[in-house]
């Protein structure tokens, strides 16, 4: 090592880990439950995927299990069942990553143009709503609103004298109608982060922009958006690592007999067959594979973020 090296490093020395613990303890405090919840619901359970790769049996644990290497894996992708299941997932994925991603940048950028403060918070509290019910009672809303007996939409139709619409038992809707739940109860709480990014934003930016006549567009496509890009580009990362999860509790409500062919994904799969049939080491090998396509989607996009000089997850 060079000797401006060594002085280089002699002039920055490792800092001990316990006076900064310590300065910042109420910090560490407040991240403590956060940090626990990851331990033991995420880190502790990663332990037990070797079941993946066992015949596991509850009565002889995980020591007592024969090994069987790959054997679920290979029953998994030679299953008929698995090209339908990977079909619909991704669909269901993509047509979120298309409709419901922008919604909540589009969202934020509307409600950033609106000067009337009392109008602003009031339509902020109404699209945050949504969030906090229950998949049950978006359900039965949906019901109530396109069930072709009891639904409002079929009764006005009956009320003009037209024709009924079987919209919940059309396979054709059911992806799309899945999206619109998404965007209904997820986009106005998904504005959160993006608002935050915009007010960052340096008033001076719109004003200097106002005085050289550039209109409401021309700010929010030099100013708004690329202070946005930052955030866009990493939660667009993350969401490509959730691309296998479609949601269990959505798609089990909405599942009938008449739209299985296009609504069995992974999650009801792993459900059906690997909870509810005790098959658990074909189950946790599907949800090993789903994880591992997440991981490779994450980095993959990590790359290429990188590549291109935007900002990255690490």
């Amino acid at each position: 090592m060079s000797r401006s090296g060594s002085k280089a490093k002699s002039q920055h020395p490792k800092r001990p880990l316990w006076p900064d613990l310590k300065r910042d303890r109420y910090l560490y405090l407040l991240a403590l439950p956060g940090i626990l919840f990851f331990v033991i619901f995420k880190y502790i359970p990663i332990t037990n995927l070797i079941i993946g790769f066992q015949d596991y049996s509850p009565y002889l644990g995980i020591t007592g299990s024969p090994w069987v290497g790959f054997e679920h894996f290979t029953r998994f992708f030679s299953n008929p069942d698995f090209w339908m299941l990977l079909r619909n997932t991704m669909g269901i994925s993509i047509l979120n990553l298309i409709f419901f991603f922008p919604a909540p940048i589009i969202l934020a950028l509307m409600m950033n143009e609106v000067r009337n403060q009392i109008a602003k918070r009031t339509v902020q509290s109404l699209i945050y709503i949504p969030h906090f019910l229950s998949w049950v009672l978006i359900y039965g809303l949906t019901y109530l609103m396109f069930s072709q007996s009891e639904g409002l939409f079929n009764k006005l139709l009956t009320a003009m004298n037209k024709d009924t619409i079987d919209i919940l038992s059309n396979p054709k809707l059911f992806w799309g109608l899945l999206t619109v739940q998404s965007i209904w109860k997820e986009v106005g709480w998904g504005t959160i982060i993006f608002l935050a990014a915009i007010a960052g934003v340096d008033p001076q930016q719109y004003e200097a922009a106002l005085i050289d006549g550039a209109g409401r567009f021309r700010r929010m496509w030099h100013i708004t958006l690329p202070a946005m890009r930052n955030v866009i580009i990493i939660l667009f990362i993350l969401r490509l690592g959730t691309i296998m999860d479609t949601g269990f509790e959505q798609v089990y409500l909405m599942m009938n007999a008449a739209v299985t062919e296009v609504a069995e994904v992974f999650d009801t799969y792993v459900y059906r067959v690997g909870i509810r049939q005790g098959e658990f080491s074909y189950s946790t090998a599907i949800g090993l594979f789903k994880s591992i396509v997440g991981v490779i989607l994450v980095v993959s996009a990590n790359k290429a973020a990188k590549r291109f000089g935007e900002e990255s997850l690490y």
